[in-house]
């Protein structure tokens, strides 16, 4: 995740009438530009502004006969006590016992520094079970009754950890992994170290205890996902500076994490250290192998390029892996793997990396399980296309759903539904063998999109609008219509 502009939203649900015009030098309203006015196959038609049908200002601009209620605004009172943290991010919506209620498991990326107060954006929860004292992030748990579009509980599912990105379902749908997005430490003036995954079992009742998977690697972990053997595919956003790994935990017990397993990072066959950022062609089948990652919590983490160098991606990359650029969702259906370089590809945005690297307006990727191969599925043709993807969903139907958040510092881009607002984000939908199209464009402010999933009946579409500290800034929202009307 991008943290460029997160906390710069140009308006904010307590404001949203003193929006802040800027120059912009990217403009979405041109229809060549590709997927404005929903030109790609599977496409649900034209976008409006609407506003929930619970209430309040116009968030997102959907297509004809969808409809949503938003919930879990930050800063609004949590049922359990205390309000909702900021930062919306990684969300499933795991399965229950209720045919009707989904449990939304809401990562929230809370970046504030150790010893910062416990305020507005702060995930609460009982002191005993954090992980470390002086972090405010973690996942909160909101069970959703899609049949009357209400919130019936909510409560703080784990605390303690910070920088809560992304994350993935445990096999079986019995839990919610989520994942830091960081390696800070007692260096950086926290209690524990930082840069792990942790479990949130499915049938939680109450705030776990935040215990970290260290058989998982310490890295900067953005999201994971699981095939249908309990393998744990995890990715890596390391940000400017280097490229990212993909990573795999074939763990000794899938039915337990805690219990130690391998960790591996994906490798091209043929190809030791590929930089697989740019140069690549849409359709091509790479064979993929996997190499040995041994020390997989190092401490301290020195990284790539660094005398004594020991990160997760060093070792990696030292042993043939590959590297990608900022490595963010991923979405497993069965041994289908879908995720996301958000700033790969050889069509450029305009920001240049501290190594060098002249960033792409993103990648699409697809890893099968079953036969070990490696397809760059959809590359982005510019800024009306596709413009810096991040989490992704499978949909039921195969399609695929994948949340911008517009990274770009040099790429000011506007739409014509959303006046007044710079770097406008949107929900893009692409069918095999399609083109990007539009599904809902953030009418609100400036924030990304994060979380999207389905329900388990594939009636409801779950996305967060990320926010920022501000009351009202970010919230869940959930989204229904007449979803075979088009691909997703």
């Amino acid at each position: 995740m991008s943290v460029t502009r997160r906390e710069l939203l140009t308006r904010s649900a307590a404001g949203f009438g003193l929006a802040v015009v800027g120059k912009a030098t990217g403009v979405l309203d041109v229809a060549a530009a590709g997927a404005m006015g929903g030109h790609g196959r599977g496409n649900y038609g034209p976008l409006a502004p609407l506003a929930p049908a619970n209430g309040g200002v116009p968030v997102l601009a959907l297509p004809d006969g969808f409809t949503y209620v938003t919930f879990g605004a930050t800063g609004a009172p949590l049922m359990s006590g205390g309000v909702h943290a900021q930062n919306h991010d990684g969300t499933a919506a795991l399965p229950t016992r209720w045919r009707k209620v989904a449990r939304l498991t809401r990562n929230q990326e809370v970046r504030t520094g150790p010893g910062t107060p416990e305020g507005i954006g702060a995930v609460g929860g009982p002191a005993e079970t954090k992980y470390d004292a002086q972090g405010v992030g973690g996942v909160t748990v909101i069970d959703f009754d899609t049949r009357s579009g209400t919130v019936v509980n909510e409560f703080v599912g784990i605390n303690g950890t910070i920088v809560n990105c992304a994350g993935g379902i445990a096999k079986h749908d019995s839990g919610w992994i989520t994942c830091e997005e960081t390696i800070a430490g007692p260096a950086q003036g926290w209690e524990q170290k930082h840069g792990y995954a942790f479990l949130l079992p499915g049938d939680a009742t109450a705030t776990v205890p935040a215990v970290p998977i260290t058989g998982m690697g310490r890295f900067s972990h953005e999201a994971c996902a699981v095939d249908l053997r309990g393998i744990v595919y995890q990715t890596e956003d390391a940000g400017s500076g280097r490229p990212s790994g993909l990573y795999r935990y074939v763990p000794n017990d899938p039915r337990d994490l805690s219990a130690g397993g391998a960790l591996e990072m994906l490798g091209i066959e043929g190809q030791p250290g590929v930089d697989l950022r740019e140069g690549r062609t849409v359709g091509e089948k790479l064979r993929v192998t996997w190499v040995p990652v041994d020390n997989v919590d190092p401490d301290p983490v020195i990284d790539f390029g660094a005398v004594g160098a020991n990160s997760c991606f060093t070792q990696g990359h030292t042993a043939g892996g590959a590297g990608f650029n900022r490595l963010e969702g991923i979405w497993a259906a069965g041994n289908r793997i879908v995720f996301i370089s958000t700033s790969g590809g050889d069509v450029k945005n305009g920001d240049v990396n501290s190594d060098g690297y002249a960033e792409g307006y993103g990648q699409i990727w697809e890893y099968r399980a079953n036969s070990d191969k490696l397809k760059l599925i959809y590359e982005s043709t510019g800024v009306g296309a596709l413009d810096s993807p991040d989490n992704v969903t499978i949909t039921p139907r195969g399609g695929i759903i994948t949340c911008e958040d517009d990274a770009s510092d040099i790429d000011a881009d506007t739409h014509p539904l959303a006046p007044g607002i710079e770097n406008v984000n949107r929900v893009i939908g692409l069918v095999p063998g399609g083109e990007p199209f539009e599904f809902a464009v953030n009418v609100l402010n400036d924030s990304e999109f994060a979380g999207a999933c389905f329900s388990s009946d594939g009636a409801t579409l779950f996305v967060n609008v990320f926010g920022g500290s501000e009351a009202g800034s970010g919230m869940t929202c959930a989204i229904t219509g007449p979803w075979r009307r088009g691909g997703l």
